[in-house]
C-alpha cells in the first residue's frame, strides 16, 4: 500500500486551521457579551445626560456640593504642602510631548501662600500633572480650583479629568480668576485604579497657554448628589473605549474554505514522495514465550554436540 509523508508546510496549515477555527468561532460569542453589554444601564437614571454635556457646561455648574466638601480627601497631598526640588510628594507630569522645549511644570509654593501645580504649554500639547490611586466600589467626587492665563478657545483649555478619553470636567479658556472645577465618578463593584489629572489640552485637542491648579481633592459619596454633573460611569467608558469584534457568522465558513485550498496547496507540494515497501523478511520476528525460547535455545545445543 502506498503511503504519503506529511509535509512541514501541511503540518503547520493544520495547526493554523485549529487556531484560526478557535478564534473564528469566538466572533459571535464576543459580539454577543458586547451588544449585551451596550444595552446595560451605564449609570444611574438622569447621570447618562449628563455626562454628555461634559465638554460644554460652564465652569460653575462642576463646583463641589456640600457631600465634596465635607468629606475626606483620598488624595496623597492633594493641598502640595509637601515635597522635594519641583516637584510635590506623590505627584508626576506627563504630556504627549515630552519635551522641555513643549511644556514646563512648575510647583509653586512660595511662603504665605497656597501651594499651586502649574502647566505651561509653549507649544500645543496635552500636558498634566498625575497621581494614581485605587478607589473602591461607589461614587466619587474628582476636583480642584483652577484658573488660566492666556489659553486659547479653539482647543481643549484646563480641566480636572481622569487620565482616560472623555471623562473631563468643563474647562477654562483665557485669562481667569479662581472656579471649582470637578466630575463625578461611579467605579463598579470591582473597585478600579484611576490617574487623577491637572490637565492643559486633551485627546486630539493640544493648546498652549498657562493652567494653575490648587486644592485638588477626590472624596467619597454616599450617593450621586440631585443635578451634580458631569458624571461618568467608569466601567461604562472603558467597555466604550474597547473596540468590539469585527466579524460575521459567515466568515466562519470562509475561514474554513481558505484553510482548504492552503492546506490542498500544501499537500501538493509537500507531499512527499511514495515510499518502498518494506521487505517481509527483514521484519523483525514476533515474541515468543520464555518457555519456547529456552526449548530451542536447548534443541540447538543438542544438535551441535
Amino acid at each position: 500500500m502506498k503511503k504519503r509523508r506529511i509535509g512541514p508546510a501541511l503540518r503547520v496549515a493544520a495547526a493554523l486551521a485549529v487556531e484560526l477555527a478557535i478564534a473564528a468561532a469566538a466572533l459571535p460569542i464576543a459580539a454577543t457579551l458586547s451588544r449585551a453589554d451596550s444595552n446595560a444601564p451605564a449609570m444611574s437614571a438622569g447621570a447618562s445626560t449628563r455626562a454628555s454635556a461634559a465638554a460644554t457646561p460652564s465652569p460653575a455648574s462642576s463646583a463641589a456640593g456640600p457631600e465634596a466638601r465635607a468629606g475626606p480627601n483620598l488624595l496623597s497631598n492633594g493641598d502640595f504642602a509637601t515635597g522635594s526640588g519641583k516637584s510635590p510628594d506623590h505627584w508626576r507630569t506627563g504630556g504627549w510631548n515630552e519635551s522641555p522645549a513643549v511644556t514646563a511644570y512648575d510647583w509653586l509654593h512660595s511662603p504665605g501662600s497656597e501651594p499651586e501645580l502649574a502647566v505651561s504649554n509653549i507649544q500645543p500639547n496635552d500636558a498634566r500633572w498625575l497621581q494614581t490611586m485605587t478607589l473602591d466600589a461607589g461614587w466619587y467626587y474628582v476636583g480642584a480650583e483652577v484658573r488660566t492665563d492666556g489659553v486659547p478657545a479653539n482647543a481643549a483649555g484646563a480641566s480636572v479629568s481622569l487620565d482616560e478619553d472623555s471623562v473631563n470636567s468643563p474647562a477654562l479658556h483665557g485669562t481667569t480668576e479662581w472656579h471649582p472645577l470637578g466630575l463625578y465618578i461611579r467605579i463598579g463593584a470591582h473597585g478600579a485604579d484611576i490617574d487623577v489629572a491637572l490637565r492643559l489640552g486633551g485627546f486630539g485637542s493640544l493648546n498652549t497657554g498657562r493652567a494653575f491648579f490648587r486644592n485638588a481633592r477626590v472624596v467619597k459619596l454616599h450617593a450621586l448628589p440631585a443635578n451634580a454633573g458631569p458624571a461618568f460611569d467608569l466601567s461604562a467608558v472603558r467597555r466604550a473605549s474597547v473596540a468590539p469584534p469585527i466579524g460575521r457568522p459567515w466568515t466562519l465558513i470562509a475561514v474554513f474554505v481558505l484553510l482548504a485550498v492552503v492546506a490542498a496547496a500544501g499537500w501538493r507540494i509537500y507531499g512527499g514522495d511514495n515510499l518502498p515497501p518494506v521487505p517481509v523478511g527483514s521484519q523483525p520476528p514476533p515474541s515468543m514465550p520464555r518457555s519456547e525460547r529456552r526449548r530451542r535455545e536447548s534443541a540447538a545445543a543438542r544438535r551441535r554436540r
